[in-house]
């Protein structure tokens, strides 16, 4: 296991020097981002020539893995919400913007295919998450298994031609988004082998999902982990409950507030154990939320606590008599 680093947390710095600045601190992999306008990384530039292979050594002679790429922006627009909800990312018809979130993730599939990254990161998205609750129309909830089978095994069929895995980010107001529903999509797709998750622990527990639940139902599909907590706050949450109006991230009185690894309620330690037993042995990547704090403190606390926790082998087990059968 390896701590890493989203390198979107100092989107305002050019990719190399956070390359320069997550070394020096002791993390060992990088996920960069490749939506639209992202700040650090132009998906169309690195696809020319051999820009891919000159990043990727960049990393690799500062001592970084390139461990996944983020397409969060962009991939909520292959299945919604459509219209004003995301024209900030595309504004235009909801069949352009189906069109610009699915040409978006193609091209993720080539830019990973070119850094050997195995996966990209993604949300699921939904075109009207309250359709969840079968309330006005019983059938709304089906309409949305039905578009996402058509909007995102096409997608799938094209990553596993690259060698390259989608890895959703189960999250509210996506289809994806607990248990059931990831279990519930599989199944929607064949169990396609591009169906992968990215395992966020701050996005599930505030939900009230069980963490290690979770990763046992799913762990043979997690291929990688985001390193964010969250504080379930008790004394906001008995005023509104886990779904309360959630408004600004720095609002003192939400239910949760996504915290830095450790300063929230995430036992890390039993997340780490139960990844590890299923499995689980790549990278948990940094990823800066935390309201209350800089990203400078949160850089150097977030590696001080996470990298003690690293499990790198399996019990060799005992030779002494008392274990032999």
């Amino acid at each position: 296991m390896r701590v890493g680093y989203c390198t979107v947390n100092y989107t305002e710095w050019p990719i190399e020097k956070v390359i320069d600045h997550v070394a020096g601190k002791g993390y060992e992999a990088i996920e960069i981002p490749a939506y639209t306008d992202n700040g650090q990384i132009d998906p169309d530039e690195l696809l020319r020539g051999d820009n891919a292979k000159r990043l990727k050594k960049r990393a690799e002679d500062a001592g970084l893995l390139i461990s996944a790429i983020s397409n969060h922006a962009d991939s909520p627009l292959v299945l919604g919400p459509h219209g004003r909800d995301l024209a900030g990312v595309c504004d235009g018809t909801p069949e352009e913007q189906i069109r610009f979130g699915t040409e978006s993730m193609l091209r993720c599939a080539r830019l990973a295919n070119a850094l050997e990254v195995p996966a990209v990161v993604a949300f699921s998205g939904v075109g009207n998450f309250g359709r969840f609750n079968d309330w006005p129309y019983p059938g709304g909830w089906a309409d949305e298994e039905a578009a996402f089978c058509e909007r995102w095994v096409p997608i799938f069929d094209a990553f596993r031609e690259y060698g390259v895995k989608v890895a959703f980010e189960p999250h509210p107001n996506n289809i994806v988004y607990d248990i059931h529903t990831t279990k519930r999509c599989l199944a929607l797709c064949g169990n396609h082998p591009s169906f992968a998750i990215n395992f966020d622990p701050a996005n599930l527990l505030f939900t009230g999902i069980d963490l290690g639940a979770y990763i046992n139902e799913i762990g043979n599909r997690i291929v990688l982990v985001h390193a964010k907590d969250c504080e379930l706050v008790k004394h906001n949450m008995a005023r509104g409950g886990y779904w309360m109006l959630q408004r600004d991230w720095g609002e003192r009185d939400r239910s949760f507030r996504f915290r830095i690894p450790g300063w929230g309620s995430v036992d890390w330690k039993s997340v780490i154990t139960e990844l590890f037993l299923n499995g689980y042995d790549g990278v948990l990547a940094y990823e800066h939320e935390d309201v209350t704090m800089s990203r400078a403190d949160g850089d150097d606390k977030t590696i001080a606590f996470l990298k003690p926790l690293m499990i790198h082998a399996p019990y060799e087990g005992r030779s002494d008599k008392l274990f032999q059968r």
